[in-house]
């Protein structure tokens, strides 16, 4: 039995359009360019959209089956524009050179124990779906097992598994095998007679009904005879006519049975020499000793028959109370169970109680850090700790950006904070510190003037407080960036080149205790 596995293989994708292949298939490392946007897997027969993000054929044409969709990773690179970032059915063609390079990467099988290697497309076209190594379910038993198992699996270790008797050739299921040997009419059978052997079920009582070896017991065997029955082939009913004799002139007559009746008047009678009636009445007294005998034994089983009807009598009632004592305890076992079920049901009211308030605090104590970071004066200063550990998130793709507090003009004025990029965005990733300023939508909005066009000044701060590096700009009022915001947030703009990353690499008075200072200064004249 090989040992079970927890999920079974993946099908084929040769029965039909599948999504993408699993990320463990790849031998050489995995890069970002090679996985589908959507089910985040190696693309299959890639599609690419006008936003230029690639997705699985398969992916894209589900994804978009429904109607137009905005593309998620657009929205996550905050890239999003219309209608180019709008994924819908015509928008995007497949990539013949993506799928040439996805399909001649190294590959491995993902099955355990598999040593297949080559590449996508060999393993696509040769291998995926017909591995012996799989894992598929038995059809009839569910279990997990790999492909070239399951034969012998289904052949000799499914309980599930169908079989045909030997001796009927009937199918029944292997699990049911003994209750078929006790019903099987070709079954064999061994007389207790003759011990003859293999006699099948359905001739067995007609062989015993002429077997000359084959012994019943005596009918009164019952009420104490303990002798057994034997057929004759000459005459079964000679055979008993024996046993059940009047007299005991037959050896093995039953003792049990009464006397042979008196003579009445009427009778005729020979007279018998003396010898002979000397010997009738030894007989006789005989006879009359076995009949008390009979009779006493007669008493003593009807008065063991009384005893043993009064301890009925006594066990029923005994019965009936514990039936009714049974019935007590199973009415307050329901009752108990009902009362259980509703405290249940209020336990698992307060849990939800609970976890709303749990979510309450949490959403207040964020509310709470932003409002005591916030300012209202339009200068903001963000520290950001932990920057090596945050710049090497950046680097690997698990956090790119983060977003600062946000911060005010005056309590009822502009909502802004600041997005950085510590491995750069856009013209300067891998090369640049970005920095951007994001307006926010506020409690204010409706007050103040849109668009919004106050002069940004940004800033990474020396701590010696002797080169600051300082970017400034004003809002180009016809950018969407600066209008006023109809979702939480407009899009960010700014700076992508704010600072070479090679300043942050040497020795320098930017980063100390592994912390940088950014600060922004929003011109408030004119507000």
């Amino acid at each position: 039995m090989c040992r079970k596995i927890r999920e079974p293989s993946p099908p084929s994708s040769l029965e039909g359009n599948k999504p993408g292949f699993p990320k463990k298939i790849l031998a050489n490392k995995l890069e970002d360019k090679h996985l589908c946007n959507i089910c985040l897997k190696i693309l299959r027969r890639p599609f690419q959209a006008q936003c230029g993000h690639r997705f699985c054929s398969y992916c894209f044409n589900k994804a978009v089956s429904s109607g137009p969709q905005k593309c998620s990773a657009c929205i996550k690179e905050d890239i999003f524009e219309e209608p180019t970032s709008i994924l819908k059915q015509g928008c995007a063609f497949p990539d013949n050179a993506a799928k040439r390079e996805v399909e001649a990467l190294e590959a491995v099988c993902i099955n355990e124990e598999c040593s297949w290697t080559g590449t996508i497309k060999e393993y696509e076209a040769n291998h995926e779906g017909k591995c012996d190594f799989r894992i598929l379910p038995c059809p009839s038993c569910k279990e997990l097992l790999r492909a070239n198992e399951l034969e012998r699996h289904n052949e000799r270790e499914c309980p599930e598994r169908t079989l045909n008797c030997k001796y009927c050739k009937e199918p029944f299921h292997f699990k049911n095998i003994k209750a078929h040997d006790e019903i099987c009419p070709k079954y064999p059978m061994i007389c207790e007679g003759c011990a003859k052997k293999k006699i099948p079920r359905e001739k067995y009582v007609d062989h015993i009904k002429l077997c000359t070896k084959f012994r019943t017991p005596c009918r009164f065997h019952v009420v104490g005879c303990d002798m057994t029955v034997g057929n004759l082939t000459f005459s079964p009913s000679i055979t008993l006519h024996i046993h059940f004799g009047s007299t005991n002139v037959f050896l093995g007559a039953c003792a049990l049975l009464p006397p042979p009746p008196a003579p009445t008047l009427g009778t005729s009678f020979t007279p018998l020499p003396t010898a002979v009636g000397a010997a009738l009445e030894l007989q006789l007294h005989s006879e009359k000793t076995k009949v008390a005998e009979l009779s006493r034994r007669c008493q003593e089983l009807e008065l063991k028959v009384s005893t043993f009807e009064n301890i009925v009598c006594v066990l029923n009632r005994e019965m009936e109370r514990s039936a009714t004592t049974m019935e007590a305890y199973n009415r307050q076992h329901r009752l108990d169970q009902d009362k259980i079920e509703i405290l249940n049901n209020k336990v698992r009211q307060l849990e939800r109680t609970v976890g709303l308030r749990d979510l309450s605090i949490v959403e207040m104590e964020a509310k709470m850090r932003e409002m005591s970071a916030a300012t209202y004066d339009g200068v903001f200063v963000w520290k950001i700790s932990d920057f090596s550990k945050k710049r090497q998130d950046a680097v690997a793709g698990r956090a790119p950006a983060m977003f600062s507090p946000a911060f005010y003009t005056s309590k009822y004025g502009y909502k802004m904070c600041l997005r950085i990029y510590l491995n750069g965005d856009g013209t300067g990733r891998g090369t640049h510190l970005s920095l951007f300023f994001v307006v926010m939508r506020g409690h204010s909005d409706a007050l103040l003037k849109w668009p919004f066009n106050q002069k940004v000044t940004l800033m990474l701060l020396d701590q010696n407080n002797r080169e600051h590096i300082i970017d400034a700009f004003r809002p180009d009022i016809s950018s969407s960036s600066f209008q006023r915001p109809v979702s939480d947030m407009n899009i960010a703009s700014g700076c992508p080149l704010f600072c070479p990353l090679s300043k942050l690499d040497t020795k320098n008075s930017y980063i100390r205790d592994d912390t940088i200072f950014i600060k922004a200064i929003v011109d408030l004249t004119g507000l």
